[in-house]
């Protein structure tokens, strides 16, 4: 209609520009011209607001993922907010990132001073206790749970892998940061000899002699344990039946 107009429009405004037709007559082919240009604007609106509506039938994921639970079935309404005595869904589905999964774990408030973002930690999935996994802290959250005096604390997981799934219970150790001028060395843990309290290491000497040294040792990462005071990088450690070793022992450097 807008097209059919607009060519007898046109025709109209040259009619009148030659004086060949009335004025009332040119004034009356612009207003129906005018109508059909508001009509068009009109349909064009309405086609506008069906296709949002299409659009709607129509759900997208923000990101690729898997879907772990489809809460929603065919022919349910689904909407933002709940509504009508409670029979409009407000999800359809749950889908989790496998790529982006991380652990949080509510730690006390004694020790959340001892946690700092970006600081190292271990993470052991209770459904594999054998396993380490290595994390970095993402963030702190800052707020606490009164009821239960912990802080919420959020780990990135170092490792993609088959068994790590969402909602698995975990538990994590926290690496201790040490000043540079005293950070610690990690050693099998097959090389400290323990008594009550102290420790001690056996370093190799001259390449064939042993001297046995007392280690202040720090956080366990697996089979390895970090000794902060009494070994420097780079010196050799013993590992053997400690009954058999003491100052001066000599010993045979397998190959």
């Amino acid at each position: 209609n807008l097209d059919d107009q607009q060519a007898i429009f046109e025709r109209y405004q040259r009619l009148h520009a030659e004086n060949a037709i009335s004025t009332d007559a040119f004034e009356t082919q612009r207003l129906a011209y005018d109508t059909a240009r508001t009509q068009r604007d009109v349909a064009d609106a309405a086609a506008a607001l069906a296709q949002t509506y299409e659009n709607d039938t129509v759900i997208r994921a923000p990101y690729s993922g898997v879907v772990t639970d489809k809460a929603a079935q065919i022919g349910e309404i689904v909407a933002p907010a709940a509504a009508g005595g409670g029979f409009t869904r407000t999800g359809i589905a749950t889908i989790v990132d496998m790529d982006s999964l991380e652990v949080e774990v509510d730690v006390s408030e004694d020790y959340i001073d001892r946690v700092q973002p970006g600081g190292e930690a271990d993470i052991r999935l209770d459904a594999y206790p054998d396993w380490t996994i290595p994390g970095t802290v993402i963030a702190i959250i800052p707020t606490a749970d009164e009821s239960k005096g912990t802080v919420k604390v959020r780990i990135a997981i170092h490792a993609k892998d088959s068994r790590i799934l969402p909602q698995l219970g975990a538990r994590v150790s926290f690496m201790a940061s040490l000043p540079l001028q005293s950070r610690s060395v990690l050693v099998p843990l097959a090389a400290v000899r323990r008594g009550g309290a102290d420790a001690s290491v056996f370093v190799i000497e001259d390449g064939s002699r042993v001297s046995e040294r007392p280690v202040r040792l720090g956080a366990v990462r697996g089979n390895q344990v970090a000794i902060t005071t009494g070994l420097a990088p780079g010196e050799r450690v013993a590992i053997g039946d400690f009954g058999r070793l003491h100052d001066s022992s000599r010993v045979r450097i397998g190959e």
